[in-house]
């Protein structure tokens, strides 16, 4: 106690944030206080230890130590700091979705609740970016979406980091999206002309059009190639714009459509490529003649022919369309100085087709030549001509005519063969000839008649007379011959020679006097045609007599039905036996007896002479006896008997 006791506190190490308090006035004096001179910064420092050391007044003075540990507690005195103002990040615009973009980082030096730290977008960046997210706790910037460079090259964000006493901080974000080739070219065409001229000149614009590609840089760089280049290319313009147009020559009937592909492409890596196609149809001009298919025509018709007959026809093609393309057919003119043409002829102008208008003669006009044109229907027309040459084809409508010998109506003289002449003597050789042509003028020659046919023969071919064999005496001296000339035609038409031959033993025999070949053709002539007089009346004399019979029977049959009776052919005799007795029976007459029924047949019989002193007398029907003719035949008075009075032989068929 006193002043032994307690005097005071002092702190060691001393320092400036802390100061002892002690009040001596105090009656217990234990009580010490500690007092926080100047503020504290937990952030510089968080704990402090020192020593408070208690001293008493006695001598040599004691003391006392405590430690005094001091923690100092955290106050949201500081925000967060962010360690770069503004994060720049770079990010493939196909980068899938949640890619991180990169990492913002704030601090706080704050410790406990007041350090934690959360990140997120301002409210009017994240609304209009919503492409993006970002972690609260780490700070991660990720992509919720694929980004589009063509849309928007570059993003700015707005990063706000808080503290959980409030305290915040905000950091700008740029995000540059790099580009990848992604976009083809795109080729937009401005004007397309179609169908094209087949005469267009070379350099005609065909079409106008441009090229562009979205993406930038290298993938963004476009160039254009034309697949074909034979007859069309490209040739640029202005900036992207390109001409297509013609470098040669079209034509239409060659390629009637050009499909043309253009192709663009980026230069990426890999590149993107866009084709366009364009289809240019080539229109049609007359530019193309017709032509015939062959150079010349041959065309054949038999002479006789109908009129009118188509004998064939011609075809030319144009290679041309439409009006163009339309080919009609003409006769062209002929020509004054040129050879006159068979008018004969005419020609279909819609099929070509090739008539005869009238009918031809072979031996008047074997062939002729005409013109025929095709023209198309273009503006100007173009045509091509074609020769046709018409052969007549020769019928066998012409009889050989014979030269020699003549057959004219002057008398010809007769061929003189000696009668010492051997076999194969050329006694003469007809000469003929035939207008028509090729085997229709092949004659042959033959033998029609001879006065002595195995005497002479005729060379087929040659037309020679010779003889066959020698000639004899009894040979006639006058030999006459009728020598067929016929051709070979279908069918054959034939004329005869006629020609006489002498045998004579020298040549003085000449003087005799002979007819003239001439007057014995009349003689034979006239009688040939007595003879065909001479059979039809005889046959017209039949056929009468036959009617006449057969009438005189069905007379007979009805008379016989009616009851009439026939003298028989016992009265028949004996009336005729009584005449010739009485001699009045002196001219002999043949009767042909019809038998009635009661004969016992119904056959023809011939009754021999009653009187067979009677010598057999001719019979009046023509010569030789009755027994030769196998009639009999009775004298009977003509006095007394006659057709109208015979009433005795009224059974009988009295001729």
């Amino acid at each position: 106690i006193g002043s032994n006791s307690i005097q005071e506190y002092r702190i060691s190490p001393e320092n400036e944030y802390f100061s002892v308090s002690f009040d001596s006035q105090s009656d217990d004096g234990k009580y010490v206080e500690l007092v926080l001179e100047k503020p504290l910064d937990r952030e510089e420092q968080s704990e402090m230890d020192f020593s408070l050391i208690a001293m008493d007044g006695g001598s040599p003075p004691r003391s006392g130590t405590t430690q005094i540990h001091i923690i100092i507690l955290d106050a949201n005195d500081n925000s967060p700091v962010f360690t770069q103002k503004v994060y720049t990040g770079q990010v493939l615009e196909n980068a899938p979705e949640g890619s991180v973009v990169l990492t913002v980082l704030a601090t706080d030096q704050d410790a406990g609740i007041n350090g934690e730290i959360s990140y997120h977008f301002s409210e009017v960046v994240s609304q209009s970016d919503p492409a993006f997210e970002i972690d609260p706790i780490t700070g991660e910037i990720k992509l919720t979406k694929p980004l589009d460079f063509e849309a928007a090259q570059t993003h700015e964000l707005s990063v706000r980091a808080t503290d959980g006493g409030g305290l915040s901080a905000i950091c700008k974000v740029l995000v540059e999206v790099l580009d990848v080739n992604d976009n083809a070219p795109e080729l937009v065409v401005s004007s397309f002309s179609s169908p094209l001229p087949e005469n267009s000149a070379p350099g005609t614009v065909v079409g106008l059009f441009t090229v562009r590609d979205r993406d930038a840089g290298a993938n963004g760089k476009v160039s254009c190639a034309l697949e074909d280049q034979l007859f069309f290319s490209l040739r640029p313009a202005y900036k992207n714009y390109y001409e297509l147009v013609t470098v040669s020559a079209l034509d239409r009937e060659e390629t009637a459509q050009h499909i043309l592909t253009v192709t663009a492409a980026d230069a990426g890596s890999p590149p993107l490529t866009t084709t366009q196609t364009f289809t240019v149809d080539i229109s049609d001009v007359n530019d193309n003649a017709p032509v015939f298919n062959q150079t010349s025509y041959t065309m054949y018709v038999r002479e006789n022919n109908v009129p009118t007959v188509l004998v064939g026809a011609v075809s030319a093609a144009d290679a041309d369309v439409g009006l163009n393309a339309k080919v009609t057919y003409s006769l062209l003119p002929v020509q004054a100085a040129e050879r006159p043409s068979c008018s004969c002829l005419s020609v279909n102008s819609e099929n070509g087709q090739v008539f005869v208008l009238r009918a031809l003669d072979y031996e008047q006009l074997r062939q002729s030549e005409v013109v025929v044109s095709a023209s198309d229907a273009g503006s100007p027309a173009l045509r091509a001509n074609v020769t046709v040459r018409l052969v007549v084809l020769d019928e066998n409508d012409n009889a050989p005519l014979v030269l020699y010998p003549a057959q004219d109506s002057s008398p010809a003289s007769s061929e003189l063969v000696p009668v010492s002449a051997e076999a194969g003597y050329l006694v003469s050789k007809v000469v003929a000839v035939d207008a028509d042509s090729g085997q229709n003028s092949w004659l042959s020659y033959h033998l029609l008649r001879a006065t002595d046919p195995g005497l002479f023969a005729v060379g087929a071919q040659s037309g020679e007379v010779r003889l066959r064999r020698p000639v004899t005496e009894r040979d006639t001296v006058k030999q006459k011959l009728v020598v067929l000339v016929r051709d070979n035609g279908r069918p054959p038409l034939s004329a005869t020679a006629a020609l006489s031959a002498l045998l004579l033993k020298d040549f003085s025999d000449v003087r005799q006097p002979h007819s003239s070949p001439a007057t014995e053709d009349e003689e034979v002539d006239s009688l040939t045609t007595f003879l065909i007089i001479s059979l039809v009346f005889i046959s017209l004399l039949f056929l009468v007599s036959t009617a006449a019979f057969i009438a005189r029977r069905l007379c007979k049959r009805k008379e016989l039905k009616a009851g009439h009776v026939l003298y028989g052919a016992d009265n028949l005799q004996s009336g005729l036996a009584d005449a010739a007795a009485a001699g009045t029976l002196p001219h002999a007459y043949c009767y042909e007896i019809s038998l009635t029924t009661g004969s016992g047949n119904s056959e023809f019989k011939f009754l021999k002479p009653i009187v067979p002193s009677l010598p057999p007398q001719p019979c009046a029907l023509g010569g030789g006896t009755s027994e030769e003719q196998g009639f009999a035949c009775v004298p009977v008075p003509t006095e007394d008997v006659t057709p109208d009075n015979a009433g005795t032989l009224s059974a009988q068929h009295f001729n």
